[in-house]
């Protein structure tokens, strides 16, 4: 993060298992049908899908220490479900004893529309969805046996700063992984956590594909036995991809990626860990800059999305923006934030400077998804992605989350009061 860009520093820990600490994996295809609606570039107006040009998948971690419990997920969409359909995935899962879940989008911008919770009448592909989900979280969880973790980060220069025109524009250049392997030494899972967004693949490609982040995860999996492979979205708001000079290739920049995944695993070292892992959620409220109600705001909408939609921001900005923040930490070493919205690098590289923790995995399309939260300085300059009709909480949001963020990882390390 504050280091050269290509130099790969390496910051590796490591923990040893211990009767605690217990992990388990699976994966599902979560691809829509022919025909169903598209999400990721106002120009296409939420077309119809002509086919697939790869697969959608979820994978799910689930992590379990001491008395605590936690499912991380991975999404091929766009954004991550919905809040009403986060509420039906956690009373799916009521009784199977989760802290929390922390279910992050990998912003593909050739996913499906999930605000459309009506389609086909027979079996809405949204109501599936959510099924789905519960069935792979607790097949993950059932899978779970004695394991062991560790965790490394290094510096990469693929990706780059898509808003600032300063010459000094920031960009969170991490690359942080997370390996999980039972006591054998055999992978249970990877989460790779990353900033860009996925946009390789161009906007006429009227085909549903998770993009690069899908092509990392194969090549990784391929690689170390096809344990699953979570690409876990940061903060990716103003940054973009950096490929090398050549046409525009997906699969290419995430085998790249992968080759980076793939060297930090060949240096981690095994050491001694406790066995707690704590979390809890919080939901925020700020107030709508955008009245979706007004009609001149409305015929702006029509230019970009379908009448079902807009009808979701109508509804779900009627009482303001409503998003929430996600925090776990892991035997007080490895923490995870989670924020429901696109937020910019600036926040991530705040919170990991700030939680003075070895490692802070900071998940954007985390759990529900409320538009772009800018930063301060970010909106001083303008750029796609500071203003309306995209950015709809008011001035200084991001930062607030952010900031609750940061407390709930004191506060789960004990070392501040946990007030409300």
């Amino acid at each position: 993060m504050r280091h050269a860009l290509a130099a790969a520093v390496l910051v590796a820990c490591a923990l040893t298992a211990r009767a605690g600490f217990e992990a388990g994996a699976a994966a599902a295809d979560i691809t829509p049908p022919p025909g169903y609606p598209m999400w990721g570039y106002a120009a296409r107006k939420d077309k119809p899908a002509e086919g697939t040009r790869d697969p959608l998948a979820a994978r799910a971690l689930v992590l379990k220490s001491g008395a605590g419990k936690v499912a991380l997920v991975s999404l091929d969409l766009g954004r991550a479900p919905t809040r009403a359909s986060m509420a039906r995935i956690r009373n799916g899962l009521k009784a199977d004893g989760f802290a929390e879940l922390l279910l992050v989008a990998s912003h593909t911008h050739h996913g499906p529309v999930i605000e459309l919770d009506t389609w086909p009448k027979e079996r809405p592909y949204v109501r599936e969805l959510e099924d789905k989900l519960v069935t792979l979280i607790k097949t993950a969880d059932a899978a779970r046996v004695p394991a062991r973790y560790a965790v490394a980060s290094t510096e990469v220069g693929l990706n780059r700063n898509r808003q600032s025109r300063r010459k000094d524009a920031p960009v969170d250049r991490e690359l942080l992984v997370l390996r999980v392997e039972d006591t054998s030494g055999k992978a249970i899972a990877h989460a790779v956590n990353f900033a860009a967004h996925p946009t390789i693949l161009p906007a006429n490609l009227l085909k549903f594909s998770p993009d690069f982040p899908g092509a990392m995860a194969k090549h990784v999996e391929a690689a170390t036995g096809g344990a699953p492979c979570l690409f876990l979205q940061g903060a990716a708001g103003d940054l973009s991809p950096n490929p090398p000079p050549a046409p525009p290739d997906s699969d290419k920049f995430g085998r790249l990626l992968g080759d980076s995944v793939l060297s930090l695993l060949k240096d981690l070292r095994y050491e001694k860990s406790g066995e707690s892992l704590k979390a809890r959620r919080e939901e925020l409220r700020f107030r709508a800059t955008l009245n979706v109600k007004n009609p001149f705001v409305r015929g702006a909408l029509n230019d970009a999305f379908f009448p079902e939609l807009i009808g979701f921001f109508e509804r779900e900005y009627a009482d303001g923006v409503r998003p929430t923040v996600t925090t776990a930490v892991l035997d007080g070493r490895v923490g995870f934030v989670g924020l429901s919205g696109e937020f910019f690098c600036e926040h991530a590289l705040g919170l990991k400077r700030r939680a003075r923790l070895p490692h802070l995995f900071v998940l954007g399309y985390c759990n529900d998804y409320h538009q772009y939260f800018p930063t301060v300085q970010a909106v001083s300059e303008g750029g796609y992605g500071t203003g309306l009709p995209v950015s709809v909480a008011e001035l200084g949001a991001g930062e607030r989350v952010a900031d609750r963020g940061l407390i709930h990882l004191y506060q789960l390390r004990g070392l501040v009061p946990d007030t409300p």
